[in-house]
């Protein structure tokens, strides 16, 4: 006989490969307490094998921060624990109000994982490296402004486990942030991830305030806790759930944009709304979105699902519409206007229930709507009336011309991606030069989540001509390479490589 793999050690295991969705609250209860993993009675405590890397995390100097995780990397830490203690960092220590801003510390770090895991062996620690001074950055925001940390949850008000999913929606509904967040751990500690991110996918598709960084949040929230697994998902929730709920000070219970007019129009779709005839309807919603009125487009939606157009040319057209936005205006709202409708649009993926589905297809049709007016007065420019502009025959002198020539004309450099396409360079050799770009010049949060949802949306539209566009169009907000380069990535670059060689 063998002997069976002890209990903490499938634990510590499953932590590592994200493998906690299906572990109990009486798994949660394992390792004991020593003195120094001792925190402050006024925050919330972490797990106990995640515990010290947070902490040493949270109290190390920013100047020191890089040179700190090296050491710990070299002396056995994964790459998985440094971005959970990273993640759970920024989720104890930054406000989740305003959903933006300092916050974004917390929501780049999967977008940051996503290209570190696309790059190269010597350049996939840079991108989380990169987040470790961010948050840093966003710590010392946050103490400024208040020092706001995650405390101890309520126990005594914790309702029943067979009450709190009821208890937590009913919060919800009410905008009761209190309530919320003793609902979420009784809800979190009884139920399956799946069933309680349901829950949350609709609540965070009803409100465009802040942007859409609700979706945003709730997207990267899920999508980091399946790398660093669901037994550290009790905080987050509760910062969720508290993102959630933020009105910005408005009373009331109304939210930015027309939720409810698309709960209505959902239930005008018809039944067998996902199966499409082929019909690539994609230019009539790209048209109809450069006019339409935010609560009126829903209707579109439906007139064109009741024609059987499927939803994957719906999604193509909003996603060139949202897109278009930042050649005729590049800047942080249309930025926006893609990141949002990524999210939306993961969530119409991950969701189970089809009245969220459709409603998160409707609201990302009303949403890129919402970008266009708050763009305001802008250029007339069309994503499908772009004419390629010649570049140079060698794929890496033609790659080398098109970012250089963003640091003049976004426009220009989007239409020589086009030529470059046209004449077969590929979509995955513009965004290795993407990714270089962002690796070389990053200097914002912004330029990893714009890079990881632009490059995301290019792989999933439905045809070549619309992932055409789509890649062509990146070029709205990427660095260009006559930008200098910024001291911390060659800071986090050199870093890197003292690891991974």
């Amino acid at each position: 006989m063998h002997d069976p793999l002890k209990r903490r050690d499938f634990l510590q295991a499953s932590a590592i490969l994200g493998l906690g969705a299906g572990l109990g609250p009486e798994a949660r209860a394992i390792t004991p307490q020593t003195p120094d993993m001792a925190v402050n009675p006024n925050a919330v405590r972490l797990r106990p094998e995640i515990e010290p890397v947070v902490r040493w995390i949270e109290e190390t100097p920013r100047d020191r921060i890089l040179e700190v995780a090296i050491t710990k990397l070299k002396g056995g830490l994964s790459y998985n624990e440094l971005m959970a203690g990273l993640f759970l960092a920024g989720i104890r220590n930054i406000k989740p109000r305003p959903v933006g801003f300092k916050f974004h510390a917390v929501m780049v770090i999967h977008s940051a994982h996503l290209l570190g895991q696309a790059a190269a062996v010597d350049e996939r620690l840079v991108p989380m490296l990169w987040a470790l001074d961010t948050f840093k950055a966003s710590q010392a925001a946050d103490i400024k402004e208040g020092d706001w940390t995650l405390g101890p949850v309520d126990e005594a008000r914790l309702p029943k486990p067979w009450q709190a999913k009821a208890a937590f929606e009913k919060a919800m509904d009410a905008w009761d942030s209190e309530a919320a967040d003793t609902a979420i751990v009784a809800y979190a500690r009884s139920h399956g991830a799946a069933e309680v991110m349901e829950t949350f996918w609709r609540y965070a598709i009803r409100d465009q305030r802040n942007i859409g960084h609700k979706a945003i949040f709730t997207a990267q929230c899920w999508r980091t806790l399946q790398a660093i697994g669901w037994q550290n998902s009790e905080p987050v929730l509760r910062s969720l759930a508290f993102a959630l709920l933020d009105r910005q000070g408005a009373k009331g219970t109304d939210v930015i944009g027309p939720y409810v007019e698309n709960t209505a129009f959902a239930k005008e779709i018809p039944q067998e709304w996902i199966a499409g005839d082929g019909k690539d309807v994609s230019g009539s919603i790209l048209d109809a979105l450069r006019s339409a009125a935010p609560n009126a487009i829903g209707g579109e939606i439906v007139k064109s699902l009741k024609s059987a157009s499927g939803p994957e040319p719906l999604w193509d057209g909003i996603l060139k519409a949202s897109n278009e936005l930042l050649l005729r205006k590049p800047g942080i709202v249309a930025l926006h206007a893609v990141t949002s409708i990524n999210a939306l649009h993961y969530i119409f993926g991950a969701a189970a229930d089809e009245a969220t589905r459709k409603t998160a297809l409707l609201q990302a049709a009303s949403w890129s709507a919402l970008f266009r007016e708050a763009i305001g007065d802008a250029p007339k420019h069309r994503i499908d009336a772009l004419e390629p502009i010649e570049v140079p025959k060698a794929p890496d002198d033609a790659i080398a011309d098109i970012f250089a020539t963003i640091g003049k004309s976004r426009e220009e450099a989007a239409r020589k991606t086009l030529s470059f396409l046209a004449a077969g360079g590929t979509d995955e050799a513009v965004f290795a030069g993407a990714r270089r770009m962002i690796f070389l010049k990053g200097r914002d949060s912004h330029d990893f989540k714009f890079g990881a949802a632009a490059w995301e949306e290019s792989l999933l539209a439905s045809t070549p001509q619309t992932r055409t566009l789509l890649t062509a169009a990146m070029m709205g907000n990427l660095p260009a390479s006559t930008t200098e380069d910024s001291p911390l990535m060659n800071r986090a670059r050199e870093a890197s490589r003292t690891v991974l060689g």
